[in-house]
């Protein structure tokens, strides 16, 4: 979930797009906490995009989560990290209006142990990568 702040808020009413960090483990394999997504506020969405959300139930708290299918006036989102929780599964279908934007971007800090020369240059070649959708999260979502 990335950390909603007043700056996110303010950023989010004047530009198209607009950094969030993650916190937590709902979206690993694909993010990973600590990680800083660049996010396409009011973007079009659409099934496997990765997205951020109102949290239904407490708006105030912003959510990733991964948009699965749509559901009548919503979206079914589902974290990638299916043991996480805290997802469509928890609170139903999430309203349209609560829907912020698409994640395009992850950016991935150096952590502070990473110093051999190989751990650099492993981090280097995987800190900046675009987020996908995923179009077989419906698969998942069968499943269950």
């Amino acid at each position: 979930m990335p950390e909603s702040s007043q700056e996110t808020e303010r950023a989010r009413g004047s530009l198209p797009f607009g950094p969030a960090e993650v916190t937590g483990p709902s979206m690993v394999p694909t993010l990973h906490h600590g990680d800083v997504l660049l996010v396409h506020w009011g973007a079009r969405v659409g099934p496997g995009d990765v997205i951020v959300l109102r949290h239904p139930f407490q708006q105030d708290l912003l959510v990733v989560k991964r948009a699965v299918e749509r559901r009548g006036a919503g979206w079914w989102v589902l974290g990638d990290n299916a043991f996480a929780g805290g997802d469509s599964t928890d609170y139903g279908v999430v309203p349209e209006e609560l829907v912020l934007g698409r994640v395009r971007l992850r950016y991935r800090p150096l952590k502070a142990g990473q110093r051999s020369p190989f751990a650099v240059v492993r981090w280097f070649l995987s800190a900046l990568r675009p987020v996908l959708g995923d179009r077989s999260a419906s698969r998942r979502l069968r499943a269950r």
